[in-house]
């Protein structure tokens, strides 16, 4: 684009830190026997079990998938005989109320061949955080402009264009693995998780004209 007069580009960037909205965490159900129909019988029941602590524990549980269903054969390493049938489920929870969580995560790595992983802290798709560093870029890039004029005895004068560079947000998570459970059902202890700060990123790149500089 053709311009009369200076012209100044600039880089503007926004870091911010924010609270999470959104945790995900997995559970994993698993079973094995020698026959293949309580091999199945097992794994169903015990995925029922789950899915019943899950109904309970709504509306914390905000979204539930069941995306990972595996059922093999254990053979002897001589030969295809079948020694054993495993089978496992996994399902990711995701959960919008912090202070149900651990408890939550518990309840369910006490269930008997449960294996619980998580969470994983994230914001949400559409999460205003990421309008609010966008802008916060911008504000930047009009900031240095201005200050690149005045250092020049001039003022910024009209925006030429401006391009996103590109935002990117880093989600952090916290991993805490429940090994299978034994279902021994002796009572669920307290476990109080602190959500990590997520940080998001906005970059925009800026061309404005100035006035005439003062450069005597």
């Amino acid at each position: 684009m053709a311009t009369d007069g200076p012209v100044v580009q600039v880089r503007g960037e926004a870091h911010q830190e924010v609270p999470p909205e959104l945790a995900r965490f997995a559970v994993t159900v698993t079973a094995r026997d020698k026959d293949r129909e309580a091999t199945l019988a097992r794994l169903a029941e015990r995925a029922a079990a789950v899915r019943v602590l899950l109904d309970g524990a709504e509306p914390a549980v905000a979204r539930r998938e069941t995306g990972d269903l595996r059922v093999r054969p254990e053979t002897r390493r001589s030969g295809e005989r079948v020694v054993a049938w495993h089978g496992s489920v996994t399902t990711t929870v995701t959960v919008t109320d912090f202070t149900a969580l651990g408890e939550l995560m518990l309840r369910l790595a006490d269930q008997d061949q449960v294996e619980v992983a998580g969470p994983w802290w994230e914001l949400r798709p559409d999460s205003p955080a990421y309008r609010a560093a966008r802008h916060a870029a911008i504000s930047d890039a009009l900031l240095r402009a201005r200050e690149y004029a005045e250092a020049l005895g001039a003022r910024v004068t009209a925006l030429i264009e401006l391009a996103d560079t590109g935002a990117m947000d880093r989600p952090m998570f916290a991993r805490a693995a429940f090994e299978v459970g034994d279902g021994g059902g002796g009572g669920v202890p307290d476990l109080e998780l602190d959500p990590q700060p997520q940080t998001v990123q906005a970059a925009v790149q800026a061309r404005f004209t100035i006035s005439e500089p003062v450069l005597g």
